[in-house]
């Protein structure tokens, strides 16, 4: 049979949540076209029920995930990168359609997001002593301060950058230990649909990373109120959005990321990393430190 005689296989992009692959339960799709109009898919349009089946298996996860040495979460994100390099193919032509860039600017955009993931790849054993440290305090203690995770984190990834913001947004959050509900950029989420598989077949554990796809207002009121979220990532919200998910988002106390100008280009701070992690302080007796010296 001749090449040109052949259809297309085309692809069926779905939900990642709980380290399956649903369609949303809602049976709701919406159409995603490139740059000039041009239909790619039919993406999933999430409903309530779905975000909050992603912060079910987000919180199921966050023991396991919170609780792996820091080392062990360096291992994974660093696989990320590995599978996402052997797939740059397909993300350079994704990220091309759905930002209406030439071959060789998405090809720039797509090896900045895999030179981030390990980058956060490299801090994950690191962030401990940056933000922790042993304190000064007087009396015979040693008085230590650890940061820890602060627990779900609900990602708003950016409208404007598919794939380079939504790791810049997502690789943080997840380096330190905590886990992610994340929703995609709404007129381009194929990018961060097509990052579900690779997650998947990474050593990253079913539940650590969800990924949700439709109204980014839709889905984000909900998990914005919901009570066993913790802390959410406005970066994809305009600022009215913002605002009303703040307002919302004070309701159990979240930690709340307001969305900022930020080049994604520029390599980050620790910023992200320290936006969601809480700091634990410890005191622990040393016994006497007389003048006659120690009693050890």
């Amino acid at each position: 049979m001749s090449d040109h005689n052949r259809l297309s296989v085309f692809k069926t992009y779905k939900l990642y949540v709980g380290g399956k692959f649903p369609r949303s339960e809602s049976g709701r799709v919406y159409e995603v076209t490139d740059s000039k109009g041009k239909w790619l898919a039919n993406a999933p349009q999430s409903s309530r029920k779905d975000a909050r089946d992603a912060v079910v298996a987000a919180r199921k996860a966050f023991g396991g995930w919170s609780g792996a040495t820091a080392y062990n979460r360096g291992q994974v994100l660093y696989r990320v990168a590995e599978m996402l390099e052997g797939r740059r193919g397909q993300f350079v032509r994704e990220v091309a359609d759905a930002e209406g860039l030439s071959k060789s600017a998405a090809a720039e955009q797509v090896d900045a997001a895999v030179d981030r993931w390990v980058w956060y790849a490299g801090w994950t054993d690191k962030i401990a002593q940056v933000l922790g440290g042993a304190n000064p305090v007087a009396g015979p203690y040693f008085n230590l301060s650890s940061p820890e995770p602060t627990g779900v984190v609900a990602v708003l990834a950016p409208q404007e950058s598919s794939f380079l913001g939504l790791v810049s947004v997502l690789a943080p959050v997840i380096a330190t230990g905590n886990t992610a509900v994340v929703v995609a950029s709404e007129k381009a989420p194929l990018p961060a649909l097509s990052l579900a598989e690779v997650l998947a077949t990474s050593d990253v554990p079913g539940g650590v990373v969800n990924i949700l796809s439709g109204r980014t207002a839709e889905i984000a009121a909900p998990l914005a109120a919901h009570q066993d979220v913790n802390a959410i990532d406005l970066a994809g919200a305009d600022a009215e959005l913002a605002r009303e998910l703040e307002v919302a988002a004070a309701d159990n106390l979240k930690r709340v990321l307001r969305p900022q100008p930020v080049d994604h280009s520029r390599t980050p701070g620790t910023e992200r990393l320290a936006a969601f992690l809480e700091t634990k302080t410890v005191w622990h007796p040393t016994g006497s430190l007389g003048a006659s010296g120690s009693s050890y």
